[in-house]
């Protein structure tokens, strides 16, 4: 029989957003989301306990909920934080990388170091970015294509997403030579995986979601990266890094049809080496170690 994946058992949380009023959600202004008397936030919680209570967990790790890393904490459990670019001095964020017993930073540390992490530098990893397509053929060298791409005729793939893709079609115009492909968000196709066109495109537009910069980084792919609106400006904050070290060219919204020209251009003559600085390569196996180095150091006494 197959071994199980580690994740097969899996909890679904009841929702906590559906309330029609809600009160204090901030707490004073100490946390994000914990209104008062909501049906749906209470039974999420008593859920998350439940489970803490059956399978006692040597350790959690939380992606983004301040609350929820928070409760855990108080319930006892070892947490391992991961870490948002942007903006992260509010109340909140403060209160949860100080209890949290372990930072992930998705990204490399020589290329961002943010100045509220810093107090935290002793139990922060910086594990560089995590792609699920880390280990997968990249092309290499090809003197037709890089020749082609030299002389501005260029495949660009428009790479959106169910959370962070384009509400913007595919340019009405453009320098000749230029073909687009859509996938994803509004106006493009859908397929489950996507590796394939990335590694077809001369060039990807994309959004700077961490995993989407991680896959750009994999498949080392000159692009175009155009943040979105997002909560502490984390999105801008990544495009600001890429564009500050030269890994990408970068847009302030979505451009209009005539400086599409001057973005192809930048992204044309970028160096997709460049990518290498990410650090993909090894990056889920860094953060794992830190997972479970988190969870051994905080483990339970031996009777």
């Amino acid at each position: 029989m197959p071994e199980a994946h580690p994740f097969t058992a899996t909890v679904t949380l009841p929702r906590d957003d559906t309330a029609e009023h809600v009160a204090e959600p901030t707490a004073h202004g100490a946390l994000h989301w914990a209104p008062h008397h909501d049906a749906g936030y209470g039974a999420r919680m008593q859920a998350l306990a439940e489970w803490v209570a059956d399978t006692g967990p040597d350790a959690c790790v939380v992606d983004v909920s301040v609350e929820v890393a928070v409760f855990l904490r108080l319930l006892g459990v070892p947490v391992i934080v991961v870490a948002q670019p942007g903006d992260r001095t509010d109340p909140a964020h403060t209160l949860v990388y100080q209890v949290a017993d372990h930072i992930l930073a998705p990204w490399p540390r020589e290329l961002n170091t943010p100045r509220w992490l810093l107090p935290h530098a002793a139990k922060t990893s910086y594990v560089g970015g995590i792609s699920r397509f880390e280990g997968r053929t990249v092309d290499g060298y090809d003197a037709d294509r890089d020749a082609r791409i030299r002389a501005g005729e260029l495949n660009v793939l428009l790479l959106g997403g169910a959370g962070g893709g384009f509400d913007k079609r595919i340019p009405s115009a453009g320098p000749d030579g230029v073909r687009w492909k859509a996938l994803g968000g509004a106006g493009g196709d859908w397929v489950d995986d996507p590796w394939a066109a990335i590694c077809d495109a001369d060039v990807v537009v994309s959004h700077a979601g961490q995993n989407s910069v991680a896959d750009l980084a994999a498949a080392r792919r000159r692009a175009i990266v155009i943040p979105q609106p997002r909560p502490f400006d984390e999105q801008e904050a990544t495009a600001n890094v890429l564009a500050r070290h030269g890994l990408a060219a970068t847009a302030t919204g979505w451009p209009d049809d005539d400086a599409w020209p001057l973005l192809l251009q930048t992204a044309r003559e970028s160096d997709p080496g460049r990518w290498r600085r990410w650090r993909v390569d090894g990056a889920a196996a860094r953060a794992a170690e830190a997972i479970e180095d988190t969870a051994h150091r905080c483990r339970r006494p031996v009777a």
